[in-house]
């Protein structure tokens, strides 16, 4: 039976770690039109943030109210609140801690982790700061969200966990569906693709009835008078396993917040720096006002060929990492300005790309046939609105459009630089630990630029394009390095990456990049391109000390993976933990004292990971590409059986990781960081950028002037 037996892990971080993300020399460098842009792009980014809420659980959209009542009641003067509910400093202390975790995640389940995180102060501390601000009370009573649902949820302890339904976790992706199956969800999934109707904006319900509703984010309730993306039609017949059930869709899923979104696009369309950014943001209005994901997908490939513009942006439901079948998307918005010192770096690992490809371990046959150059920009972020904030973006994640026109890609300078003081680095050895906190900064800004550009960026989908006609030589087929025999799997018509692959494609695509970024980071050539070295290999100069620090991060983040990790349910919790997980495998698979987990003590209280400077050329870079060929292979030709048994080996944990290096890894863990994020106010025609305080109250403060 699933139990929890460590409360504590689900404790919300005590203290967060709060860091400003700075950004105001770069919006006020920008001119007056590109202002109001930014404006009101920010704005629709953030107006999406109960859109956010009602994916992650049924009561993060009612405690972000309380929060922000709380807020109200006192007018940010937190003491008298305090007094007036009668608590002391260390229940209001771990009240903002929580606060502000949840404001910083979106929700109250980790946006890194997908697991729940609870308040350290008891129920009674919850009741008296309600009872002090009748409209907090309000808020919860209004939403019959009670107390309790802060908390763990102890009788159904598995919905600590994000995960299917019928796992018995909580996925809000499927409302009020607590019998939806994952055989269920597969087939409806099945059926959109045969109607070619895009998941991504939906979520999926299951009546009482048995039949099924399609939920479609629009600011319409109904469908557009010319008919969706799967035509006039808004009930369908079901087959197969679901022979006898409907399928219905239902347009106006968080119709007041898409409305709103559409409105503000279209204001900013009218401060556009150009007809091909104006096209892009009436795509987008389109997309969500009436639902249309055909128009989502005209958006994005006006934006891939928005090359270079001062005021980068990208919105709409994007990343699927959240959902359990890996096919609906959370809602994001980006909005950000060019660093042009840093792009200039990008730019030359650009122009190098198609010398760089052809040292990866796979012939042409499995590569596209020529590289589509993406613009690729250092940026300084305004707003990202979602779960959490990534340091690099690979986008569109259409797999047609990266095919046939490209994609963009961008690494987020303000989030790579910001850190926190005294930040604790555990696992790394005490004689490594003064290069790896002088080179950790830089050995990141090179594994993201290789990991989007030439990780995402690579690989080509051997498919039938349409019955009977094939991207490849269907007569004489590509031989794969794996069995050396000809390919017998590739993608039917209608497939795509992620409908073959599942739930598991999202970790396993950027187990895929990182562990490109691990092969050519080895690489001295691309050292040099980001300024480190000359270009000749120096395994003791500045380049060495960065590829020696990126090898060493990975083995450290492959050994804190497993807080992601659930010994109940046996289930990753975090796609790209997971993949640095299976990575550090591959570290340690490959022998020669490479890399070795060294302790002395039972508790595992003394592991640091030691790793062989002088073996990354030879041993650890052939280890990485012997798993990265096989990754790569089982992608390009759609062999999911070859691909999951691959996987499912690499990412085990077994009992010595589970029993012992999980509990030491939770002893020494660290506060992921949460962002403080500015605002943009207009006023009389002008745009005004207000920062805060990286404190708790600066956290709550921005969120409340938001006016979301």
């Amino acid at each position: 039976m699933y139990e929890i037996e460590n409360i504590s892990q689900y404790l919300a971080d005590a203290p967060p770690t709060i860091v400003p993300l700075l950004v105001k020399p770069h919006f006020e460098a920008l001119t007056h039109k590109q202002k109001l842009y930014a404006h009101y792009v920010s704005r629709a980014a953030f107006l999406g943030t109960r859109i956010v809420f009602r994916q992650v659980s049924p009561e993060s959209e009612a405690i972000f109210d309380f929060i922000l009542a709380l807020h109200e009641a006192c007018h940010g003067h937190w003491p008298d609140l305090q007094k007036a509910a009668g608590i002391d400093d260390e229940a209001l202390t771990d009240f903002f801690n929580y606060a502000t975790q949840f404001l910083g995640n979106s929700g109250n389940y980790k946006g890194f982790g997908d697991s729940k995180f609870i308040p350290r102060c008891p129920p009674e501390t919850i009741e008296a700061l309600a009872t002090a601000a009748p409209k907090a009370k309000e808020a919860l009573e209004k939403s019959n969200v009670p107390i309790a649902a802060f908390y763990a949820t102890t009788d159904q302890p598995a919905r600590m966990h994000l995960g299917y339904p019928d796992k018995g976790h909580l996925s809000t992706y499927y409302p009020d569906s607590p019998d939806i199956t994952q055989d269920e969800i597969e087939q409806i999934s099945d059926f959109m693709a045969e109607k070619k109707l895009l998941p991504e904006n939906t979520r999926l319900k299951k009546t009482k009835d048995g039949n099924f509703q399609l939920l479609i984010a629009s600011g319409l309730a109904k469908p557009p008078p010319e008919g969706g993306d799967a035509g006039p039609e808004t009930i369908f017949d079901l087959g197969g396993k679901l022979a006898g059930k409907k399928l219905e869709l239902v347009y106006g899923d968080y119709i007041e917040e898409m409305a709103k979104i559409a409105l503000h696009i279209k204001k900013a369309g009218l401060n556009a720096a150009n007809d091909r950014q104006k096209q892009m943001m009436d795509e987008y209005a389109k997309s969500f006002g009436t639902g249309s994901l055909n128009a989502f997908k005209e958006s994005q490939k006006l934006w891939v060929k928005d090359i270079g513009p001062m005021v980068e942006t990208d919105i709409g439901f994007v990343e699927t990492y959240r959902d359990p079948a890996n096919v609906r998307a959370e809602w994001e918005g980006l909005v950000a300005m060019v660093n042009k010192e840093r792009t200039q770096a990008f730019q030359e690992l650009v122009d190098a790309a198609p010398s760089m490809i052809p040292k990866l371990p796979w012939k042409p046959d499995f590569e596209k046939d020529k590289f589509q150059a993406p613009d690729f920009t250092s940026l300084e972020v305004l707003t990202f609105n979602g779960s959490g904030i990534p340091a690099g973006i690979n986008i569109p994640n259409y797999d047609d459009i990266r095919q046939e026109i490209g994609f963009k890609n961008v690494s987020l300078g303000n989030v790579l630089s910001a850190k926190a003081p005294n930040e604790q680095i555990p696992f790394i050895d005490p004689r490594d630990l003064d290069a790896y906190q002088a080179n950790r900064d830089q050995a990141f800004e090179v594994q993201v630029g290789i990991h989007e550009l030439l990780g995402h960026g690579t690989g080509k989908l051997l498919q039938e394009t349409e019955p009977g006609k094939f991207n490849f030589d269907r007569s004489n087929p590509p031989v794969s390095p794996i069995t050396n025999k000809p390919i017998s799997t590739y993608y039917k018509p209608g497939q795509t990456w992620s409908s073959v692959f599942g739930g598991f494609s999202a970790s396993y695509e950027e187990c895929r990049a990182e562990c490109v970024a691990m092969a050519l980071s080895c690489d001295f050539d691309i050292l040099k391109i980001f300024g480190f070295g000359d270009g000749a290999v120096d395994m003791n100069g500045k380049a060495g000390d960065v590829l020696y620090t990126s090898y060493l991060s990975m083995a450290r983040a492959g050994v804190v993976a497993v807080e992601f990790w659930d010994p109940k349910s046996r289930k990753w919790g975090q796609a790209h933990m997971q993949a640095r997980f299976s990575i550090l495998k591959s570290f340690l698979d490959a022998g020669e004292g490479f890399t070795i987990l060294d302790y002395k003590e039972d508790d595992l209280s003394d592991l640091s990971i030691k790793l062989d400077k002088e073996k990354i050329l030879t041993v650890g870079r052939k280890a990485v590409e012997e798993y990265l060929q096989k990754l790569h292979v089982y992608k390009c030709t759609a062999d999911y059986e070859a691909g999951k048994k691959l996987y499912d080996e690499m990412t085990r944990v077994n009992e010595w990781w589970a029993t012992k290096v999980r509990p030491e890894v939770l002893r020494r863990k660290t506060p992921r960081k949460v962002f403080v994020q500015a605002n943009t106010i207009e006023r009389n025609g002008k745009v005004e950028l207000k920062e805060y305080e990286p404190t708790c109250e600066g956290m709550i403060q921005s969120w409340a002037e938001r006016e979301v």
